[in-house]
C-alpha cells in the first residue's frame, strides 16, 4: 500500500488539475496574480 499512495494521490492531483483547465479557473488565478503584481510594485 505504501507505493500505491503517491501513485493515487498523484492521479488524484492530475483529475483536479484537469478538471480545473477545463473549467477555466486558470483564467480567475491569473488575474488574481496580475492584480496582486501590479499593487506590489504601485501601478494597481
Amino acid at each position: 500500500m505504501k507505493r500505491r499512495l503517491p501513485w493515487i494521490l498523484l492521479g488524484l492531483a492530475l483529475v483536479v488539475m484537469i478538471g480545473g483547465l477545463l473549467l477555466g479557473e486558470y483564467r480567475s488565478v491569473l488575474e488574481k496574480a496580475v492584480t496582486v503584481c501590479l499593487d506590489c510594485i504601485g501601478i494597481g
